[in-house]
């Protein structure tokens, strides 16, 4: 297993030096909750799920849904990395004419599940796919990924009821708690603690870890699927603009692209092969 978690902390690092990279090209974008997801993201897609680069909509793969649309960058290069298209489309980030826009596009980009951006609608959309699963006794799992900002939607809320009421156990959620959003601090802004006791309250099992930590991801969806008659949250505690000193717990690094200057420094901090 140790050698397996080193590689993804390999992958995780050029996932993110894509998204420092990709929105310095662009001038645009979001890299704080990017950053912040890219351990998430590298697990599920290296690691956890039954997926086919070469087939990307086989009826029976597991399914992603980016709640937090607005973090397109780090599932683009996560999908890019596996194989879904050619890793060079990275430099069309919200470019005329790219397939890769602000955010995800299912009609347009191999891998993408679900359109988001709406925050609220991706988890409502991870829903419905988990009780579709159940309906058509399927195997597959649905995996989403929430902002703790998003949370303050109260669409995020009725689809928890919802999740909870089916018994949605092939339907495993993750918090990204960074504890910013664009505004700032969400405790300022619209407090959603605590965010755990809410969701078991709602019915969920309830898994806390540090979203840095691949070992305590991996057990996290480990667990989650030994879980019967009820779906999993799993609250991650990270650090937005993770892996770049200046952007670290900034929230003005929650929609600002980088320049070609800080564009260096950031990636000389990931480190990491290209």
């Amino acid at each position: 297993m140790s050698n397996k978690v080193d590689e993804l902390k390999q992958i995780a690092k050029v996932v993110r030096k894509d998204i420092i990279s990709m929105l310095t090209e662009s001038a645009s974008g979001h890299p704080g909750g990017s950053l912040s997801a890219a351990d998430i993201l590298t697990t599920l897609y290296f690691k956890e799920m039954n997926i086919d680069p070469k087939n990307p909509r086989m009826t029976d793969r597991d399914r992603f849904v980016l709640s937090k649309g607005h973090a397109a960058p780090v599932l683009y290069s996560v999908l890019a990395r596996r194989g879904f298209f050619s890793v060079e489309e990275l430099n069309g980030l919200r470019k005329l004419g790219s397939m890769l826009q602000g955010h995800p596009n299912m009609n347009d980009v191999p891998g993408v599940d679900m359109s988001t951006g709406s925050l609220g609608q991706g988890i409502s959309a991870a829903v419905g796919m988990a009780l579709a699963g159940k309906l058509d006794n399927k195997a597959y799992r649905v995996y989403a990924l929430l902002g703790d900002g998003e949370l303050e939607e109260g669409q995020v809320w009725e689809a928890a009821m919802s999740a909870a009421h089916y018994k949605l156990d092939n339907l495993t959620a993750f918090v990204d708690n960074n504890g910013l959003q664009i505004d700032g601090e969400i405790e300022k802004v619209m407090n959603p603690a605590p965010i755990g006791e809410k969701f078991l309250a709602f019915g969920w099992n309830v898994i806390n870890i540090d979203g840095h930590d691949i070992d305590q991801i991996i057990n996290a969806l480990n667990e989650a699927k030994n879980v019967k008659g009820k779906p999993t949250m799993v609250v991650c505690k990270t650090i937005k603009g993770k892996g770049v000193s200046f952007m670290e717990n900034q929230a003005g690094w929650h929609g600002a692209a980088p320049n070609k200057e800080q564009c260096e420094i950031a990636l000389n901090e990931i480190g990491g092969e290209n």
